[in-house]
């Protein structure tokens, strides 16, 4: 296959995803957390998305799994484990198997460097399945002043694509992007050209760990 018609099939592929997980926030609506009965003063320091996204993250996974066949997906499989760098295994109705890492962002909010899977896991991902494409799905989060969560939207980013690859040295070797929800920015690579950036960035952030070890020493 040509390196165009593999970029191709990945923009077809992302773009049905982001089209059908929005459909999916239709179904879900508004997420009640609490009520202004036992917070009266509304969310003041939880209003920040790890203090809801467990919670949000099951809904969202329970959904995905009832209505997989309804939005157009063969299956929907959650991951075995919840160290992995995917959360759910969609196949599609061509068979085709895609994995997906579901992620949440307060919408407005401040453009940081966020983790997004480990470097090693990344490695050991990419070498088992260098044919399948992994993506990066980022629910944007509104707190609502009645206590309730609302999904917004839904950013669907091929990780393969994401145009600041960094891995931190300091930080489990993670890598880390700001750019992962501006699908405008990306960098439309296939699989194995990501690959060998990463393994360059693996070894740029290896040998930066043991300068900052050999200072210390």
């Amino acid at each position: 296959m040509t390196r165009d018609k593999t970029i191709q099939i990945v923009e077809l592929e992302r773009e049905f995803i982001e089209r059908k997980i929005k459909e999916l926030i239709e179904k879900i609506g508004v997420i009640p957390i609490a009520n202004k009965q036992i917070m009266p003063f509304g969310w003041r320091k939880a209003a920040k998305g790890r203090t809801v996204w467990r919670i949000v993250e099951e809904v969202i996974s329970q959904n995905l799994e009832k209505y997989a066949n309804d939005l157009g997906f063969e299956d929907i499989k959650p991951a075995s484990s919840e160290v992995g760098v995917y959360d759910f295994e969609f196949i599609l109705e061509n068979h085709s198997k895609s994995f997906v890492n579901i992620k949440s962002s307060v919408i407005d909010g401040k453009r940081n460097k966020d983790d997004i899977s480990k470097g090693e896991g990344l490695i050991q991902f990419f070498s088992e399945n260098p044919d399948s494409n992994l993506y990066v799905a980022t629910f944007l989060i509104a707190f609502n002043s009645d206590m309730q969560i609302e999904l917004k939207d839904c950013i669907v980013f091929p990780v393969s694509w994401i145009p600041d690859v960094y891995i931190n040295p300091s930080n489990n070797a993670n890598l880390q992007s700001a750019d992962y929800k501006k699908i405008e920015k990306a960098e439309k690579r296939t699989n194995e050209e990501f690959f060998e950036v990463l393994k360059r960035e693996m070894v740029i952030a290896e040998e930066k760990r043991k300068k900052k070890k050999n200072k210390v020493e």
